[in-house]
């Protein structure tokens, strides 16, 4: 564990899962108070000057230390982006949504450190060999993008890629309370990254009726939805199983364009409401110093 806290610089090893929809200052500021991670999801922001802002925004709540994500194959705009981090004092990043090599010999010239988020083990692998201080294994239980193929759930992906690296290994999916937080170290990780369960904070900007379909969610409750070459979990819900039981190409009825306006006005109809698997697990709507606490214990 001391390793990854190293390269984090928190109290925790407990990384906020970056989600563009919750990129919210205050929201950042929150969890690195707990002692987490705080993280600024930068995947899609291409506005210099926004990302100046929201990093003083964050400064202003809290002098705990933060990080943000970049989304390497998705934003033209990272290596100015990383000097940007780097001049406000951010000493670490996790990468995403594309090859680390093109952007880690920045990343270390920049003296950063940098967690490469992954899907598979040979590609854990690859980020290690391409100078990823550590990396976030994300098994199929994960909300948020995730791939259209075979992939493997937690119990088998952590394991395997600490098995195969010789860096931290953060476990990411599944995890919302102490006893994943413990069966995440007892397959060998030495931290989380928590997403479906800091978006149902009392801090969260996540609109309410997003939570509540999160609350609501049952077991088997989400599904992948095909979005061209990739997938994202959602929450089922009854437009969504009267298309799947027509045979509907979902791909065609849904666009990921219209999730943000989806998530924030509560119409799932538009768009299903975006969650991991764990969403079966969260009851109700807490404080993330309370999620913190409670995991940590």
């Amino acid at each position: 564990m001391s390793r990854l806290l190293d390269v984090l610089g928190s109290k925790y090893p407990i990384i906020q899962g970056p989600i563009g929809e919750l990129n919210d200052p205050k929201m950042v500021a929150a969890v690195s108070e707990a002692g987490a991670l705080g993280m600024l999801a930068l995947g899609f922001l291409t506005d210099l000057d926004k990302i100046k802002q929201m990093i003083a925004e964050v400064k202003a709540l809290t002098d705990k230390p933060f990080g943000a994500n970049l989304m390497i194959a998705m934003n033209p705009n990272n290596e100015a982006i990383l000097d940007v981090l780097a001049e406000a004092g951010i000493k670490t990043v996790t990468t995403s949504a594309g090859s680390p090599k093109k952007i880690y010999p920045r990343i270390k010239e920049l003296g950063m450190k940098a967690l490469h988020v992954t899907l598979a083990a040979p590609l854990a692998v690859k980020a290690a060999e391409a100078g990823a201080d550590g990396v976030v294994a994300s098994g199929t239980e994960s909300g948020g993008l995730r791939t259209t193929g075979p992939e493997s759930t937690n119990l088998i992906l952590i394991p395997l890629v600490c098995d195969m690296v010789d860096v931290p290994v953060v476990a990411a999916g599944g995890i919302a309370d102490r006893r994943g937080y413990r069966a995440a170290f007892a397959l060998g990780a030495q931290g989380v990254q928590i997403g479906t369960a800091f978006l149902v904070s009392e801090e969260s900007p996540a609109s309410r009726a997003w939570k509540e379909a999160i609350i609501a969610c049952g077991d088997a409750g989400t599904t992948l939805l095909p979005m061209g070459g990739m997938a994202m979990r959602t929450i089922m819900n009854p437009k969504m199983g009267q298309l799947i039981a027509s045979g509907a190409d979902l791909a065609k009825e849904y666009s990921m364009m219209n999730a943000g306006r989806a998530w924030r006005e509560g119409d799932f109809d538009l768009f299903p409401a975006g969650a991991g698997q764990v969403s079966a697990l969260i009851k109700k709507i807490k404080p993330v110093k309370d999620i913190i606490e409670e995991m940590i214990s």
